[in-house]
């Protein structure tokens, strides 16, 4: 596989691109606006830089991977070559089902069609599509160039040989892959969705503040960052959304804490909006 293609250029969709141009592949990135385009270039190019002056990738290697990534707001464009596309929008399922159908229709043959989904159904994503066979989803993790896990879930109809050309992309892309079979949630966000959420109705009652609940966790569960601190991370609206299908789909476990809903509706959505759980300055840093 030479082609990867990457269909949104958010937090996910520009991490994915960057992982795969310094992997060699030929990237093309792409969003329905220029201006998130043009803030996705930014940031690929002073994360390389970045992280070339730190000694933590080859500096050689730079120009030609930032040279090896395309940027276009022309979908059937970012299709045309692709021998694997990777949709990186935000959770909805509608939205998803329609780029896959726009993307059967303008992908070669052979091409793969994997979703970054964190919990929807990748059977029902691939329903839109001639190529239920090719189509599977692959869940990354924020961020993508350090986090080294890749989740390969298989929709009713994908077949071995898909998931093998998947789990062959993830290991050239660096990453450990772990195969799950379809299930809402998968397995890592059905688990953290929990937690998270507890860790917010224990705010919510008063139980700990948010900087203790965190530090219990990593201290005492020895988890890297704490429940809440991800939270931030991922963002609560993205996290809502994910704990609303849960809670459609697994039940009254997973109803979203209120304070949740709340922060969402005040439009506290985490370190992207500057204040969640905690407050951000410009250059995130969390507040004591």
């Amino acid at each position: 596989m030479k082609y990867l293609s990457v269909i949104g250029s958010g937090t996910m969709g520009r991490g994915i691109a960057y992982t795969a141009a310094l992997s060699g592949f030929h990237v093309t990135l792409h969003d329905v606006k220029d201006e998130s385009l043009v803030q996705a270039k930014s940031y690929i190019a002073d994360e390389m830089k970045k992280s070339a002056s730190r000694g933590f990738i080859d500096p050689a290697i730079v120009d030609e991977a930032l040279a090896n990534i395309t940027y276009t707001t022309f979908l059937e464009k970012a299709a045309e070559q692709a021998d694997i596309v990777i949709e990186a929008v935000y959770e909805n399922i509608t939205l998803k089902m329609d780029i896959f159908k726009t993307l059967d229709k303008h992908c070669q043959s052979h091409t793969i069609l994997a979703s970054n989904t964190s919990t929807l159904s990748p059977t029902e994503i691939a329903s839109q599509t001639n190529r239920p066979d090719k189509c599977i989803a692959m869940h990354f993790f924020n961020p993508v160039h350090k986090m080294k896990l890749i989740e390969i879930i298989r929709g009713l109809d994908t077949s071995d040989e898909t998931v093998q050309l998947a789990k062959a992309v993830g290991a050239r892309l660096g990453k450990e892959t772990v195969e799950v079979n379809e299930f809402p949630g998968f397995v890592t966000s059905r688990m953290n969705c929990l937690i998270g959420n507890e860790a917010m109705n224990m705010l919510m009652e008063g139980v700990a503040s948010a900087e203790d609940i965190d530090k219990a966790m990593k201290l005492g569960l020895n988890h890297p960052m704490g429940p809440l601190e991800l939270a931030d991370l991922v963002g609560l609206d993205t996290r809502l959304r994910n704990m609303e299908y849960l809670y459609q789909t697994l039940g009254e476990k997973y109803r979203p804490c209120p304070l949740l809903i709340k922060y969402v509706k005040a439009g506290r959505l985490g370190r992207k909006s500057g204040q969640g759980f905690y407050s951000y300055q410009t250059e995130p840093v969390l507040k004591k």
